[in-house]
């Protein structure tokens, strides 16, 4: 079940808590990509509280919000590249996205399996996605005064096994928001002291949400299949060059 883009948008922009988790998954994707310098990135979900580092460099940002969803004009003041689509068409082409980044796109699909078939078919070859999920393991999974307390919540491995079946290579993955899903004060002003200490103690305390860095597969030719022969067949010589018969 999506959440309304409405709620969503009043969670990321206008809750402290929300402000707070745009900046600690926003920077972990910096991290991961620092930049798109001349690249096509492609946010899927709700994914523009991560977009907009890359607004400047990159050579084409757009959004797509899935019908159930409902979209939102963004970014505000700027030329809108907000765009609504249903989850198994997508409306772009094949092979022409660098960088994709997913958020409340996946574990909220009544059809996963073809939400990352899309993902796959738009990526160009070797291209890159960032798929943010709710961590089963988690706190955050378990209260819904979030979004990520909506849908089917995943273990690193659950998300791995996903999208190795999607034709996706995992290649690093990332625990976060590590502070208790709470409005009170006093765990807001302590969220960034959480989040450095839970990572400098490495990757033994579950985060509320996974994020996973995973490549896209490029098929390559197996030599194992039937040769096929490129010489013409006998049974079809006499028709390039007819012989005369005797009468």
């Amino acid at each position: 079940m999506h959440l309304d883009v409405q709620d969503l948008r009043n969670f990321y922009y206008r809750s402290a808590l929300g402000r707070a988790a745009q900046r600690v998954i926003r920077d972990e994707v910096v991290r991961f990509w620092p930049e798109a310098r001349g690249q096509s990135v492609l946010g899927y979900g709700f994914a523009v509280p991560l977009l907009r580092p890359y607004l400047q460099s990159a050579r084409r940002v757009t959004a797509l919000m899935p019908g159930p969803q409902g979209v939102m004009s963004w970014p505000a003041g700027m030329p809108n590249v907000s765009v609504l689509c249903q989850e198994a068409n997508w409306p772009i082409d094949t092979g022409h996205i660098d960088k994709l980044i997913v958020m409340h796109g996946l574990e909220t699909s009544e059809q996963p399996d073809l939400v990352l078939e899309e993902a796959s078919r738009v990526l160009g070859p070797g291209g890159s996605a960032i798929f943010i999920v709710p961590n089963r393991a988690g706190v955050w999974s378990r209260r819904d005064i979030t979004p990520f307390g909506y849908g089917r919540p995943f273990s690193a491995r659950q998300l791995e096994v996903q999208l190795q079946r999607s034709g996706f290579q995992p290649k690093r993955t990332s625990s976060l928001l590590h502070q208790p899903p709470s409005h009170r004060r006093f765990w807001l002003r302590s969220g960034q002291l959480i989040e450095k200490v839970a990572r400098t103690a490495g990757a033994g305390l579950p985060g509320g949400v996974i994020l996973l860095e995973a490549q896209k597969l490029t098929q390559e030719p197996s030599g194992g299949g039937t040769a096929v022969s490129t010489r013409p067949l006998k049974v079809l010589a006499g028709l390039a060059s007819p012989e005369a018969k005797p009468a």
